[in-house]
This record gives structure tokens, sequence and C-alpha cells, in this order.
């Protein structure tokens, strides 16, 4: 798997495999720094993603608001947490930090507003 990190400016070309031998290792090479590694790593062995979408809010000078969740969730997650979200309806005004989904797809992970609306 050939990957571009995008912990910091330097955007390295990673090549991450696993070892041909049964230790379950990987092989990760291309790496300039530490943070390179760990996301590799990472990316390979559980990919997360912080999701951004909307959500629709009455009575608001809007008909959506910007929401995200408050914490990376699983990649394979990411569309049953939208089929959740998808069911959320708001009513305004809404602070920035609301709460619009709890617990979505973990303990501890919701979807929250990004912005106030009224």
């Amino acid at each position: 798997m050939e990957i571009i990190c995008i912990q910091c400016p330097l955007g390295c070309d990673i090549q991450v495999e696993k070892k041909d031998d049964d230790s379950g290792e990987l092989l990760i090479k291309g790496v300039q720094c530490k943070l390179g590694k760990t996301y590799a790593y990472e990316e390979f062995t559980n990919p997360t993603r912080t999701v951004t979408s909307t959500a629709v809010i009455h009575n608001a000078t809007l008909p959506v608001i910007p929401v995200r969740t408050n914490k990376p969730i699983p990649k394979k997650l990411v569309f049953s947490a939208l089929e959740e979200l998808n069911k959320a309806e708001l009513t305004a005004p809404v602070e920035i930090g609301t709460i619009v989904v709890p617990n979505v797809c973990n303990p501890g992970c919701d979807f929250v507003t990004s912005r106030s609306l009224s």
C-alpha cells in the first residue's frame, strides 16, 4: 500500500507492506519523521476519519448546519454514522458544540455542531 503522509509539511510518499514471515510486522519505507511512521502504521492497521457533514435545522437563517465528529471514527463506520446523522433534525437557536447525535459508532464519539445558528 502506498500513502502520502499528512502529518507534517514534508508529505512523504510512504510504502507499507506486511513482512513475508508470520510475525505480522509491517515494513514501512519512505518515512522521514516519527509522526509519519505512526501515521502509516495506523492507516494500514486501523484507518480512522473525522467526519464532517451537515444536519437539518428548522427555524434558522439557513436550512442546514455544519457538524463533525468530535473525534475520529473507524473508516469502515463512516457510512453508518452518516445514516444516523441523516435522522437528526435540530431547531434553532443552536450553539457551537451542541451534540447532534450522541455516541455515534462508539461511546464518547458524538456529532457536534461546528457553528452557532439562530
